[in-house]
């Protein structure tokens, strides 16, 4: 048994920074499965992104003529060069982590999964490991049903793999994931088909946003089927078949995007005391903290948030936690995020549905893109800006954009909403014209309120 200060098991977006902060005042075990860096390194973030870059190029290249560019020849996408530049920037980013780790005398690798033996002692392979604090960040993966596993499928984990561009791709779930890899590949130019049990594309936004999304990939050419209820799908061939009541869909390729799962069921829990939740999500306090002295989650394996900046705050409220700060904790997070399609969604605080059954009286200010002067020359004009504000103390509830730089733009009602700051501090500041965000203040000058 070989006894460390700390042990942490995954090295995603909380574990590994966190490890060189414990490495500070003590010996830390990191133990990794997989590959260095988690999701977002290995098949989440950066190599998801750099398709969508290479996708936006695809799309810059086709579209010159409205711009008065003229391109000549045959555009394609070369799937196997976009995967070599997408592989180099994974594992540049794993292989720093790794250097990193190999350089600090006080961090010691393992290489396996991790199992508990009890709630303080871990097994990996033959190795048995022993801390007073443990760490877990083990995340989550892409949830594959029975019905599916003798079909031939990728997942968000393995079709960035693919060499060759899918001549239809077949994508059960119209949310986040299935959607960013729909438009990637629509523009690479497969045929792409999305399937949805429900009535519209992800369910947690507001309608409007979904039907605008829907819209938007509608006008990109993808196939969107909805109220799919009953899904029967099967190989004929090389052929995968869809079928749907009276409906039928055929392509060459099958993605899941149903949804994501924890790995907490890889840990062998059931010898420990730790508690998981009716879905298998670890139960944490605000401070990460289990119901086992001295044992944290973190990541999306807590059931706190599903993103790389969620797991990295994880990291910075168990360090505070450790410091005796207790500077942060989770009740204090605001969720914010992205759907990265082109154009983007940026995401901050609850939608219109959430802020009523809350009870809050609401104030909406709205503004498409298309009265927006910089989306115009630019020549993005799809989708929108949404803002909610409470009535009575007139701060931020939440808000959307929905359109070019979207993902950018809601960082500025971000900081305010962290602040606290009235919605008036926007309304009234000058900002550099021309840009997209300079009609936010705009935009808050009217403002509508809503029926509960």
């Amino acid at each position: 048994m070989k006894k460390f200060d700390y042990i942490i098991i995954g090295t995603g977006q909380a574990g590994t920074p966190l490890a060189f902060s414990l490495a500070e005042t003590g010996t830390v075990a990191i133990i990794e499965k997989d590959f260095l860096g988690g999701t977002c390194v290995n098949n989440g973030c950066i190599p998801t992104k750099a398709y969508v870059a290479s996708a936006r190029k695809m799309w810059d290249a086709k579209n010159g003529v409205e711009f008065g560019v003229e391109i000549t020849g045959k555009i394609k996408a070369n799937l196997s060069e976009i995967n070599a530049r997408k592989q180099k920037l994974v594992l540049e980013s794993r292989e720093n982590i790794e250097s990193a780790i190999e350089k600090n005398k006080k961090i010691t690798l393992y290489k396996g999964e991790a199992h508990f033996s009890s709630n303080y002692e871990i097994k990996v392979g033959a190795e048995k490991l022993t801390a007073k604090k443990i760490f877990i960040n083990v995340g989550a993966r892409a949830v594959v049903p029975e019905t599916y596993k003798e079909v031939p499928h990728y997942t968000n984990e393995n079709i960035l793999e693919l060499t060759d561009l899918p001549k239809h791709l077949i994508i059960m779930g119209g949310s986040y994931i299935g959607l960013e890899f729909g438009q990637m590949f629509r523009r690479f130019g497969s045929e792409v088909t999305i399937i949805e049990r429900s009535d519209r594309l992800i369910g947690r936004e507001d309608e409007n946003v979904s039907d605008s999304v829907a819209e938007i990939l509608k006008a990109a050419g993808i196939n969107i089927v909805f109220n799919a209820k009953e899904i029967h799908v099967k190989q004929e061939k090389k052929t995968i078949l869809a079928t749907m009541d009276n409906r039928k869909v055929s392509g060459s390729h099958l993605l899941l995007a149903i949804g994501r799962t924890p790995n907490s069921d890889t840990l062998h829990l059931e010898n420990t005391d730790i508690k998981l939740d009716e879905k298998n999500y670890i139960k944490v306090d605000s401070y990460c903290q289990t119901n086992v002295e001295g044992i944290f989650a973190l990541g999306d394996c807590n059931g706190e948030g599903a993103f790389t900046h969620t797991s990295y705050n994880d990291f910075q409220i168990v360090e505070s936690f450790l410091l005796k700060k207790k500077e942060k904790k989770i009740s204090d997070r605001i969720m914010t995020y992205g759907l990265f399609i082109d154009p983007p969604l940026g995401r901050i605080g609850m939608t219109k549905k959430e802020a009523l059954e809350k009870g809050y009286e609401v104030l909406v200010a709205h503004r498409p893109m298309t009265k927006v002067g910089r989306a115009k020359e630019k020549g993005e004009t799809l989708g929108f800006m949404e803002a909610l504000i409470d009535a009575k103390t007139k701060l931020f509830l939440g808000a959307c954009v929905l359109g070019v730089g979207g993902d950018e733009i809601i960082g500025s009602i971000t900081n305010l909403m962290y602040a606290k700051q009235p919605y008036t501090v926007y309304r009234d500041a000058v900002h550099i014209h021309p840009t997209v965000s300079e009609l936010i203040p705009t935009m808050l000058e009217d403002l509508k309120p809503i029926k509960k």
